[in-house]
């Protein structure tokens, strides 16, 4: 079983997927063989379309630590490494046939997010840090960042100190998603504290080794996660009293809702 689904994540990397979709098809194929081991399956042989079917609806009854169900956005995340992974066992003859070749997905959802932040909100959570402190000072400076180039939060964890141009107002994302490389204006405030950051707080941060290149550091010196930055992000949204679902991915509709209405080009906001 595992030697197999290494062997499918690592090609995943051949053909240009990012580390963060192979960990998350990784994380998937392991939810499922745990699934198959608990029940006495050991040998993807024995694995039909039925067994299949009755791991979906396992995920489908499925309940998350606070009692809430996955999503379909989550079941459809967990169930197409499945289908991948049979599709590459039978294409390399591990096994005859491909039973999840008949396996009917869960519907893409396709909503449009259930909050958009308005221009006072933003204003509002932004002055939630205490700038007089080296760490609000650094909360402030991601908070900007985020609603000025709708970064991704993974993107943002990634960045390193040479990846921004506060003088021309830009920021390089590196291998984001679909491995794909972009470059970000930057606004003139957004550059301010970037600067402010960098020269003042970051230096008190930095203690060498991994976290010497990374842009935004954490409260012990390391690079930023993302589930931190999520974190971060969350409780100064609570702090302005907005209960929303969402964190930094609030920012990034913002971003991209405010530049429309203040006439951006779509096409623009698209590459962005």
């Amino acid at each position: 079983w595992r030697d197999w689904s290494s062997d499918v994540c690592s090609s995943d990397l051949v053909i240009g997927m990012s580390a963060h979709t192979t960990h998350a098809h990784e994380g998937g194929l392991a939810r499922f063989i745990a699934w198959c081991d608990e029940r006495g399956l050991s040998d993807p042989n024995e694995i039909t379309l039925p067994i299949i079917e009755r791991y979906q609806a396992h995920l489908y009854h499925a309940r998350k630590t606070n009692g809430e169900p996955l999503s379909l956005g989550a079941q459809l995340a967990l169930l197409k490494p499945i289908k991948t992974w049979f599709k590459w066992l039978t294409r390399n003859r591990h096994i005859l046939m491909n039973p999840a070749s008949e396996l009917v997905m869960p519907p893409k959802p396709q909503g449009l997010p259930r909050t958009i932040l308005t221009i006072e909100e933003v204003e509002h959570v932004l002055n939630q840090c205490d700038v007089t402190t080296p760490l609000g000072i650094r909360n402030r400076t991601i908070l900007e960042v985020l609603y000025t180039s709708g970064i991704r939060r993974m993107e943002l964890a990634a960045l390193k100190i040479w990846d921004i141009d506060t003088e021309r107002g830009t920021l390089w994302v590196r291998h984001g998603k679909g491995d794909k490389d972009r470059l970000l204006p930057v606004g003139e405030r957004a550059c301010a504290w970037l600067r402010r950051y960098r020269d003042e707080v970051r230096p008190l941060l930095e203690i060498g080794g991994e976290s010497a290149d990374f842009l935004f550091l954490y409260d012990f010196g390391g690079p930023f996660t993302p589930d931190r930055l999520g974190d971060l992000v969350k409780r100064h949204l609570q702090h302005a009293g907005l209960d929303y679902v969402g964190s930094c991915h609030l920012f990034r509709h913002a971003c991209a809702t405010h530049m429309l209405e203040g006439g951006a080009d779509i096409r623009f906001i698209q590459e962005m």
